[in-house]
């Protein structure tokens, strides 16, 4: 009996030993019909061997992407000599997955970038990039449309969620950690958009006008970073002109930047659409055309330029080289993708801890938070969405999350059976047509769409023409008359809340609707109505013509009328997508909007209002709507009369704690009503679970902001015409290297709430500081470091970023009075001291010379900044520089 297990241990050794055996033969024969297998060989190397086997036409293929999927992007790659196809997926916040056969389109939706930014802690970056990769490589996607690195200029970007911030340094040194996370696993990261992509407005064809110093100084350095620090592999170029010439066919940017200068090594791909040229953009230096225009531009039209000489083949050499080198280095031909199912609570878990460190405590006064939910009977929560989890950043970077976790649903588990939770919306959805500028939507609450019902809204009836011909192709109530179609109404690319009504894509281009019904004011006063339109918006009150919008751009026109309380007016409005060209090609736009008098509120607000008062608390969960796409809101109010909301809560209940979640700076007219704000952007599928733990103290705060919240539209460094958004198609970066808080304070503007803010639970003390520099190594590089003493004052563990900025530089070029040179997060617990010291960046120090295109670091006495943000200047030194 004891010697069956004998017998079976040997043949299993057996068995082992002849695989063993076996498989090197098996390998050396792969190795010898496909020599570029060998694992042996650098990327280099084997690149070089495949590229050899390639015929030219299997070259211009290869470089040419394609859908050979109707649920992905990529090249395909080519069976014959055993390369893989690029698998591709946009992911800033994570995994967007577009093939339902992969895992139902689920992934991890994690905080959006501008979240991660406000971390400001390295450690989180690599986590982030780590997971992204991580479920990347597990959902058959081998490159990730990913970081993100525009800066964000202005303080209203629709895109700004999906930035790391307004500071080149505060990018780099999160993009560098993200990176490499991401490229841990057999998957490339792609860093966008190169270059000057900085608004939504135009984005297509607006020519992008900056000097060389502020491209140089602020913009190309992330990227310059990723490719010098983390090995990036590929660079996507965006769709727009920089100094007058497109940026996927710029060879200032592609070759004499990116790849000479920087030493970039990996490869570029255009935009989804962006390339516009065969020769030009050939020889500028894009590598790979991804899918776009009908036919593309390369393909068979490059093959015909090579063949005619415009093209040379040694330049599709080294397009294929850099593309086969980077999938060789990074394991894509070693390592192919898998589809395995992402672990969705372990992975949660991960995605609420970013959450929790990104959140800012903007305000609290006389410590109203932490709540204490021992001393709550009841909690209002109040907000549009509170009750579900539907804020989150729009179009490419939308993530179906494997679960979610709403703000209301994650107060009432904290807060548990004891405290008495109830919710009141107050106000009607968030939707992709809050992004329209112009006043906030009508609420529905006043509409009505006739008949004997109770419904609210107005009859909707949609024609799939231009002239409402026929019957209407569909008949539904509309809560408001607020629709942004196109693209922002594709399958997987609009966060929209589960409230409001899905409108079938057959109207995403030519359309025209007739909605009717009847509206009755809250109050009796002067109301303003207003229409903004691209295409044709008719507005009829009484049967009378109100408003008649015609026009190629997007307009907003407003009529003031006398309103009786509960008086009916009938209401027409009549829209089409027009032949008045434009709108055809981005999609319904339409808004009917509104200004009340100030103490008019309608039904939704007034019950809001009613809760707040018998609570003991009330939390008012605000939020925008941001996306990729064709319009930036250049209003920083909040959409759908959410200010008015918070406003007349908090004067109902003095204990309001408003919870803004947003991707952008918001304009906040009400700061001073309420006790305490938490910034908690777009938090991701467990942001609930995180606004309870930091609004109960289960979480220290210690988020700061990576950009500046401005007091309003008018107030920022970027408000003139010609910077945003830009005239007669062109937008002068006029303000130069003087981005972001560095513009604010050469202007002597005063924002609501400087860059680097944000509050804690505890309070920390800063001393002893001590500034030197000294020349190191064979080159003499200049290290500059920066040692102080912070110790934890309060009661309770807490976080801080200790942020370093340098003064103005002795040079001949104007320099900025603050420039952010160094950072450095410590946990302290209560009354524990720590001597911190932190290496500062030498470009802070220096600045970028047009005339000899090199960086100067002059000599000199530099002022040095230590403090809690860039306002809040603790200690003052200075340093030398010789």
């Amino acid at each position: 009996m004891k010697k069956k297990p004998k017998m079976k241990f040997k043949l299993i050794m057996l068995t082992l030993i002849l695989s063993l055996m076996v498989t090197p033969f098996s390998a050396l024969a792969a190795e010898t019909s496909q020599p570029w297998m060998n694992k042996s060989l650098s990327a280099k190397e084997r690149a070089n061997l495949l590229l050899e086997k390639m015929t030219l036409e299997e070259k211009v293929s290869f470089v040419t992407g394609n859908l050979n999927n109707f649920y992905g992007f990529y090249n395909e790659g080519l069976e014959r000599l055993g390369i893989p196809a690029l698998t591709m997926a946009d992911g800033p916040a994570g995994v967007r997955i577009a093939n339902p056969d992969i895992q139902d389109k689920k992934s991890t939706a994690l905080p959006a970038p501008i979240a991660l930014a406000a971390t400001w802690d390295e450690k989180a970056a690599k986590t982030y990039g780590e997971l992204i990769g991580n479920e990347a490589f597990n959902t058959t996607h081998n490159v990730v449309l990913g970081p993100g690195l525009d800066i964000a200029r202005f303080p209203w970007g629709e895109r700004n969620f999906e930035s790391l911030g307004e500071d080149q340094l505060l990018q780099s040194k999160l993009a560098v950690p993200y990176v490499n996370g991401i490229q841990s696993y057999p998957v490339m990261a792609t860093a966008k958009h190169f270059l000057l992509n900085n608004q939504e407005t135009e984005r297509f064809t607006i020519n992008s006008v900056a000097s060389e110093r502020a491209i140089q100084e602020v913009y190309a350095r992330p990227f310059a970073d990723v490719i010098q620090k983390a090995d990036l592999s590929s660079v996507m170029c965006s769709f727009n002109e920089v100094n007058g010439t497109s940026a996927c066919e710029n060879e200032t940017l592609l070759s004499d930047i990116l790849k000479k200068q920087i030493g970039f090594e990996g490869f570029v791909m255009s935009d989804y659409g962006a390339n516009y040229t065969t020769a030009e953009s050939a020889n500028a230096g894009l590598d790979l055309e991804t899918p776009g225009a009908p036919n593309g531009h390369w393909e068979e039209k490059l093959l015909k330029a090579v063949k005619e000489g415009q093209v040379s083949e040694k330049q599709i050499d080294d397009m294929v080289s850099r593309v086969l080198t980077e999938m060789f280095s990074k394991g894509l031909f070693d390592q192919p993708v898998q589809n395995n199912l992402i672990p969705a609570e372990e992975h949660g878990e991960v995605a609420r801890e970013i959450a929790e460190q990104s959140m800012v405590l903007m305000k609290n006064e006389k410590n109203a938070l932490p709540l204490d939910k021992d001393a709550l009977d009841s909690i209002a929560v109040i907000g549009p969405d509170a009750d579900n989890a539907s804020a989150a950043g729009g179009g490419s970077s939308l993530v179906i999350p494997t679960y979610t976790v709403s703000p209301l649903e994650g107060i009432k588990n904290y807060a548990g059976e004891d405290t008495k939770v109830t919710y009141a919306p107050g106000s009607d959805p968030i939707s992709a047509g809050d992004i329209l500028p112009g006043p906030s939507a009508v609420p529905s609450s006043l509409l009505s769409p006739g008949g004997n019902g109770k419904e609210s809204g107005l009859k909707g009836e949609y024609w799939t023409n231009l002239h409402f011909e026929g019957e209407p192709y569909l008949t539904r109530t509309d809560n408001q008359v607020n629709f942004n179609l196109g693209f922002y109404n594709y399958d997987g690319l609009n966060a929209q809340s589960p409230k409001l009504p899905k409108t079938p894509g057959e109207f995403n281009r030519e359309m025209s609707a007739r909605w009717t019904g009847a509206i009755a004011a809250p109050e009796t006063g002067e109301y303003v109505l207003s229409l903004s339109s691209l295409g044709t918006g008719k507005l009829y009150l009484d049967g009378k013509l109100l408003i008649d919008n015609e026009s190629k751009k997007l307009v907003t026109d407003q009529k003031t009328v006398s309103l009786e309380k509960g008086e009916k007016h009938q209401v027409r409005i009549e829209y089409s997508t027009g032949e008045a060209g434009d709108a055809q090609d981005f999609g319904a736009m339409i808004r009917f909007g509104w200004e009340p008098p100030k103490d008019a509120i309608d039904q939704k607000m007034q019950e809001a209002v009613n809760l707040a008062k018998k609570s003991d608390v009330a939390v008012v969960v605000t939020h925008t709507y941001d996306s990729e796409g064709y319009v930036d809101n250049n209003s920083l109010d909040l959409p759908n009369n959410q200010a008015q909301l918070i406003e007349k809560v908090s004067e109902a209940n003095p204990n309001t704690i408003v919870v803004q979640m947003s991707g952008r700076a918001v304009q906040m007219d009400w700061q001073d009503d309420v006790p305490a704000i938490v910034q908690a952007w777009f938090a991701g599928q467990e942001q609930g679970n995180a606004i309870a733990n930091v609004l109960f103290g289960e979480v220290n705060p210690s988020g700061k902001l990576p950009i500046t919240f401005p007091v309003d539209e008018l107030n920022t460094p970027v408000s003139d015409e010609i910077q945003f958004p830009g005239v007669e198609g062109i937008s002068e970066y006029s303000e130069g290297v003087f981005t972001g808080y560095k513009g604010y304070e050469k202007e002597g503007i005063k924002p609501a709430f400087a860059f680097g803010h944000g509050l804690s639970y505890t309070t920390f003390d800063y001393k002893n500081v001590k500034a030197k520099a000294k020349t190191k190594g064979k080159n003499k590089d200049t290290e500059i470091t920066v040692d102080l003493n912070v110790r934890n004052t309060g009661d309770v563990t807490g976080s801080e970023v200790v942020q370093v900025y340098a003064g103005k530089l002795p040079a001949k070029v104007d320099t900025p009075a603050k420039q952010l040179a160094g950072f450095k997060k410590v946990e302290l617990k209560p009354g524990k001291q720590q001597r911190v010291k932190i290496t500062l960046d030498a470009k802070a120090f220096s600045y970028w010379d047009e005339k000899s295109d090199q960086w100067v670091m002059p000599s000199g006495k530099v002022p040095i900044y230590v403090g809690s943000s860039s306002e809040d200047i603790r200690l003052v030194g200075s340093v030398h520089i010789r």
